[in-house]
């Protein structure tokens, strides 16, 4: 394993000046060049006004050179993941100029002394990185030199021989470098250990088949793309270049790993950790499967049943606790069991639950809000429950509820991204509460389970139609009816046979009287449900069976009529 220089030596270095530092704009930067372009930023750090400024930039080598400029000039960086109006503003607050490509910003001198560095001080030199704190209000969390130091040193430690066995790989990434993952992945470590990147961020992961050169490659990525991997595109040129892939910014499904693996030929490295922790542990799921290894350096405990972490990613050498549940496992290894916060992760961006519920309650038509994020049997989404005061029912009922929902859509892209915007909503008169009067999770995801199954038409002819419905054991209809021993009740199963009847057929609008009726054995979740549906032109009934592997659960006729004059 080679050593990763020390970044606050990284330009005081003697390098040779022709190793290659980033790839961009069809050509190989030097470090000579990269190493002028920071000391173009130092000078203009220098010559700004305030100690304090903001960073944001689309080029991730622009980005490494105005960094260590800044560092170099004794400025503190601010690290904001976004360019949001309300992030502008809270930077402002703290003092903070800006640099890169945002309004007004400082940009490199024009010309500049010939450079020369001397080593940083790792303790002086300074980052703010922000995420959301649990009142929802985005928190600044500082972050000395000499700790992302030592997260680049475990990460060469750890993954450095494999990645580079044959050959150094150079870097491709996904991500963005204004977070913590991709700035210690896509540009520090990089700088570190000498390996080249590319400087302009991939939006699209076959972009990786149309970079320069033939030699491996690191996928620094997501679960935000990897799960969208299109399995028809043909993945053979990457398979032979990529030497990993890693991912992190939250939990990497199983089948987003397994694609991964058969379309890249590569388990991605998934690494955990957060903002405030750094670095915590690692796995591959095709060799640990639920398994985290710690990373070098890394000591962990269980505090109350939750992780607590003791590292030099940390501002000194106490125990972090976190709100992660985890069990021990053999040989030093740990297992997750869930958050027991309310910041959850979507598509890598950590977003906190009570800020989408302030921000609704805002204008003081919700009576209530409540967010969570669904379990993956329901779709994995953000999601929202609602108690809309009189004006807001007043709205709901004359836009309907679709207008209603994009409504508050809109009005939270005040404060919030677009990926923390809530999918799916529920407007109710009160919230679900136990019998101690709580409003749990569970109860509110509930409310977002469909009533009915989703049809598989088998057939669908003008007087005949034959659909299955899978009896998904989650589905409300079941809930309450019988406890322990759950049915479809037969009520439902009317009234499945009208909905589905309706869909097929032209039938009166009013419902008349129900005959011939029988229930000859239950239907139970789990289930595969076929219904038999037929109705004659113009006479409006409806005839339905439900049948199954087992026979004849149900049946009768359902008779139409037009409304009252």
């Amino acid at each position: 394993m080679s050593e990763a220089l020390p970044l606050h030596r990284l330009l005081a270095e003697a390098v040779p000046d022709g190793l290659p530092v980033a790839w961009r704009d069809g050509g190989w930067v030097t470090r000579r060049q990269f190493v002028a372009e920071a000391a173009a930023w130092r000078a203009a750090f220098t010559a700004a006004p305030g100690r304090r400024h903001a960073l944001y930039f689309e080029d991730s080598l622009s980005f490494a050179a105005a960094l260590f400029g800044a560092w170099h000039a004794g400025v503190e960086v601010c690290l904001p993941g976004d360019r949001q109006p309300a992030t502008l503003e809270r930077l402002r607050a703290l003092g903070c100029g800006f640099a890169g490509d945002l309004p007004g910003a400082l940009q490199p001198a024009a010309t500049c002394t010939p450079p020369v560095f001397t080593p940083l001080d790792p303790r002086a030199a300074r980052l703010l990185v922000f995420t959301s704190g649990s009142s929802g209000e985005p928190a600044a969390i500082p972050k000395r030199l000499d700790q992302l130091d030592a997260e680049v040193q475990a990460l060469q430690s750890a993954f450095s021989a494999a990645l580079d066995a044959g050959g150094p790989a150079w870097v491709a990434a996904t991500v963005s470098h204004q977070h913590i993952y991709g700035l210690l992945f896509q540009v520090l470590w990089p700088l570190a250990a000498a390996r080249p990147f590319c400087a302009r961020r991939l939006e699209y992961a076959e972009e990786i088949t149309t970079l320069p050169g033939t030699g491996p490659l690191l996928l620094v990525s997501s679960p935000a793309h990897l799960r969208r991997l299109p399995p028809a595109f043909d993945w053979a040129a990457a398979r032979q270049r990529l030497r990993a892939v890693t991912s992190s910014g939250g939990p990497l499904p199983v089948e987003a790993a397994e694609q991964s693996l058969a379309l890249l030929g590569q388990s991605p490295t998934e690494v955990f950790g957060s903002s405030e922790t750094g670095g915590i542990a690692w796995r591959r799921r095709a060799e640990h499967g639920e398994r985290w290894q710690p990373l070098p350096g890394v000591d962990w405990r269980i505090d109350d049943e939750r992780l607590a972490v003791r590292s030099r990613h940390l501002p000194d050498d106490a125990w972090w606790p976190t709100s992660d549940r985890v069990q021990a496992l053999a040989d030093g290894a740990f297992e997750l069991l869930g958050r027991a916060d309310r910041i959850v992760k979507v598509e890598g961006k950590r977003i906190s639950l009570t800020a989408i519920e302030q921000a609704l309650l805002a204008d003081g038509t919700l009576a209530e809000a409540r967010a969570l994020l669904l379990p993956a049997a329901l779709g994995g989404r953000l999601a929202v429950v609602t108690v809309p005061g009189p004006a807001a029912r007043e709205r709901l009922r004359q836009l309907g509820r679709r207008a209603f929902n994009e409504q508050l859509r809109r009005a939270l892209l005040a404060t919030l991204e677009r990926v923390a915007l809530p999918r799916r909503w529920r407007h109710v008169t009160t919230l679900p509460a136990d019998t101690q009067g709580k409003c749990s999770e569970a109860a509110l995801a509930a409310l977002f389970r469909p009533l009915m199954p989703e049809p598989v038409w088998l057939e669908r002819g003008p007087e005949r139609a034959r659909l299955v419905l899978p009896l998904d054991p989650t589905l409300r209809v079941f809930d309450g009816h019988f406890p322990g021993a759950p049915i479809l009740p037969g009520v439902a199963q009317i009234d499945w046979a009208a909905t589905f009847g309706r869909q097929c057929f032209e039938l009166p609008p009013r419902f008349l009287r129900l005959e011939q009726l029988k229930f000859q054995r239950p239907l139970e979740p789990g289930m595969r449900a076929e219904l038999l549906l037929e109705c004659r032109a113009g006479t409006g009934v409806l005839l339905f069976r439900y049948e199954s592997e087992q026979g004849v659960h149900a049946g009768g006729r359902i008779v139409f009529g037009e409304a009252d004059a």
